[in-house]
């Protein structure tokens, strides 16, 4: 699975080899297979900070499928959607929203219903039997009057879209009905690049949201001690500590030493990009409470020599 900041390097990549928009469509919903679903989600980056963000008594997956919000652990790191750096989330209508957005595209509506109720959003619409097999578009599938799903078709009837997560379908799947073809797409204008993932907001003591808790998982996975309170999307004492650390030995991209300054702009984004890219991220640590009942105090003592850091007994 790809990570959010190597899908934005692919996309700013593939815009300057000035290639179609119809082809970087297709490329960008296949570099995001495996990402989230989250009602009402249109692109954001899949951190625990969003997640709460998100949060909607209907949806309670939202949370408990987040290892951060629940409780269970104290950093993305380990989570099948931090790979190594944090990806996306999105519904179904977000998704197509967020593919063809990257190419300058805007569908407007709040839901796949006014999506394809706007017909200022499309060069043409019809039913799913009158598709162009070979044009990259949107397909609904259409229930009593409301559009209660949609993805993108991407060439040869093979759909991606979002449901669950990022998957591959077909529309010979039960349920699709309708195609629209949005305005702008058959054009194939090559488009301008956009910036690159290092041009992130500065983020510095004081600072909080999900740059943070990126900024954070990346220090984790490098190494660096953030407990107790981990990837808290707060810029504290212990994360400027780190960024300090970690900008004493490592360079600009220019392969000049970064200034110790305990502050993330464009440089150091840059050189913990570089750095996760090349740092495995750890596995997950699997622990276990084990308690046994009626041991001598020579017993008990003898377990907690042969296993150090491993236990703990009750007073």
């Amino acid at each position: 699975m790809n990570t959010a900041n190597q899908v934005d390097s692919m996309i700013n990549a593939w815009k300057k080899e000035g290639i179609s928009k119809s082809q970087i469509c297709v490329n960008i919903a296949e570099a995001c297979m495996g990402w989230s679903y989250v009602f009402g989600a249109r692109g954001a980056l899949c951190t625990p900070v969003n997640r709460n963000a998100a949060r909607r008594e209907e949806y309670p997956t939202i949370i408990s499928k987040c290892q951060v919000c629940n409780g269970s652990r104290q950093t993305c790191v380990g989570c099948r959607w931090y790979p190594g750096g944090s990806t996306r989330f999105y519904d179904c209508r977000g998704f197509t929203y967020w593919v063809f957005l990257q190419v300058g595209i805007k569908i407007m509506g709040t839901g796949a219903t006014s999506q394809w109720n706007d017909d200022n959003n499309w060069e043409v619409k019809g039913t799913i039997d009158q598709m162009p097999m070979d044009k990259v578009c949107c397909v609904f599938k259409k229930k009593d009057k409301v559009m209660e799903h949609t993805g993108v078709h991407i060439g040869g009837g093979q759909i991606i879209h979002c449901s669950v997560e990022v998957k591959r379908g077909k529309t010979s799947d039960k349920g699709w009905t309708h195609y629209a073809i949005p305005k702008g797409l058959d054009g194939d204008v090559p488009v301008p690049p956009t910036p690159t993932p290092t041009d992130k907001p500065t983020i510095r003591k004081g600072s909080t949201g999900e740059y943070v808790v990126e900024c954070q998982n990346d220090l984790i996975q490098l190494g660096y001690d953030l407990s107790p309170y981990g990837a808290d999307g707060k810029f504290g004492n212990k994360t400027e500590s780190a960024v300090k650390e970690f900008q004493k030995t490592h360079k600009d991209h220019n392969g000049n030493p970064l200034k110790v300054d305990g502050i993330v702009g464009k440089e150091t984004w840059y050189a913990l990009d570089e750095a996760t890219k090349q740092t495995p991220v750890p596995p997950v640590e699997k622990r276990y409470t084990v308690h046994i009942p009626h041991l001598s105090e020579e017993q008990a003592n003898s377990l907690l020599n042969n296993y150090p850091d491993s236990w703990k007994t009750e007073e």
